[in-house]
């Protein structure tokens, strides 16, 4: 498992007109009038029952994995007025609709680009806070910040090196909000992991609720505290991140792409939400904050699938596979197909399809990094690009990711870095869109 500071754009298609339809988050979605909905929008006929799967799961007929967004919603339902989103959902036997991931995933998006709205129109005029001050110890909290730079140059170094083009606050909040994501990570994946429990967890989160409250624990929790009272950066992400920690002790099979979704924006995705607010979006972007937002999440997505092809043999050897198991028996593969570790033109074709997903991903966060303020854009690129050369890798590797692991030489990486330079300064479009920003 990884995190990586990171970029979808909204889903496209318009559901306008959607009279007779009731919209919540927490009890799904009811269809009064299915006809006059269906009438309007042919591409959302829904099979019969909803696939069984973790949680309240859903599937469109028109869904697959290279259509993501085919009939996902980044626009409006009016009720009333008010307006809500529906996305991927499929209608039951009774007329009801449930939620799938990528849907639950994109409603925490909506509330983090609503919050960014509500306290600031542009990060750039952001009104800093005074810092927060441990008792005895007036410098605690610069060494505190420093001690998060030196985190990330060690175990981050391209990222650490980009984030010296941000101003002096966000180059500090990039590095809290990066290392309490490292801490994380470890809690499973570090030396002590064997010996982690869901009541740890608990405690963590515990303790997370304190840094919000202005209550840090430590020092490196001190960096964070005072970065979230800075910026308007939301909790959840957070306690996301520590669910998907959660899942990592209990479940290690994931049976289709939506519940891999739902693991990826836990372990991944999150890190975006988190740093959107801290990156700012560029003053002259027309783009919307949902937009955004939703960009960094494609990005986390995207490395965190890159990170499951490059690391499948690893994970094997722990007992684990991260791959969608109705993908892997429609390509004729199973489990001991992966233990055995053979290169087969099975294993090539299956590989090929998760490459192409990972790479659509990708694609659709470049669209969101332009509109990024301009001193954050240069180490995004970079981070995209680099990640992106893994899946090279693979290929160049004929997909053997069982005995082999794909890397970025060195040289590699330092000529991405220019090219990631010469797409940081391309600036946002300034034409609107049907997405503008309000």
């Amino acid at each position: 498992m990884s995190s990586a500071l990171l970029w979808v754009v909204s889903p496209s298609s318009e559901l306008s007109n959607g009279t007779g339809i009731f919209y919540s988050v927490r009890e799904g979605i009811r269809i009064v009038d299915s006809s006059r909905f269906l009438g309007r929008n042919r591409s959302l006929v829904c099979k019969g029952r909803a696939k069984k799967g973790k949680k309240q799961r859903c599937t469109l007929a028109s869904f697959n994995a290279d259509s993501r967004y085919l009939c996902s919603g980044g626009s409006s339902l009016k009720n009333g007025g008010k307006s809500s989103v529906l996305s991927n959902a499929v209608v039951s036997p009774a007329g009801e609709m449930a939620m799938s991931s990528e849907q639950k995933v994109y409603d925490v998006v909506l509330k983090q680009a609503a919050l960014v709205n509500r306290r600031l129109r542009s990060i750039d005029n952001l009104e800093v806070k005074p810092d927060i001050v441990l008792p005895g110890d007036l410098g605690v909290l610069s060494e505190a910040y420093d001690r998060c730079g030196e985190v990330c140059a060690e175990y981050a170094k391209t990222f650490y090196l980009g984030t010296m083009l941000m101003t002096p606050e966000r180059r500090r909040a990039i590095w809290a909000i990066y290392v309490w994501c490292r801490r994380t990570d470890e809690l499973v994946d570090g030396p002590n992991a064997s010996h982690i429990t869901p009541t740890a967890l608990d405690r963590w989160e515990a303790r997370l609720e304190d840094v919000f409250r202005g209550r840090p624990f430590d020092m490196l929790d001190a960096a964070l505290s005072d970065t979230v009272s800075r910026f308007p950066v939301d909790i959840q992400p957070f306690r996301d991140m520590i669910e998907g920690m959660r899942m990592d002790l209990w479940k290690s099979r994931y049976d289709n792409f939506d519940e891999l979704y739902l693991y990826c924006y836990y372990v991944a995705g999150t890190v975006g939400l988190m740093s959107v607010p801290v990156m700012g979006i560029a003053s002259e972007s027309k783009a919307t904050t949902e937009s955004v937002y939703n960009a960094a999440l494609a990005l986390g997505i995207a490395n965190q699938l890159t990170n499951i092809l490059r690391d499948v043999g690893e994970d094997a050897r722990r007992g684990r596979v991260y791959l969608p198991q109705d993908e892997l028996a429609q390509a004729g593969l199973s489990d001991e197909d992966i233990y055995a570790g053979k290169v087969t033109d099975k294993w090539r074709n299956f590989m090929k399809k998760q490459i192409k997903r990972a790479r659509k991903f990708f694609d659709e966060a470049e669209r969101g990094v332009t509109e990024l303020s301009s001193a954050s854009r240069w180490p995004v690129w970079a981070s995209l690009l680099l990640y992106r050369k893994i899946l090279d890798e693979i290929e160049a590797n004929d997909y053997n990711n069982f005995t082999r692991r794909a890397y970025v030489s060195k040289p590699k990486k330092l000529l991405a870095l220019p090219i990631a330079y010469a797409k940081a300064v391309i600036r946002p479009s300034t034409t609107a869109s049907p997405l503008a920003k309000a």
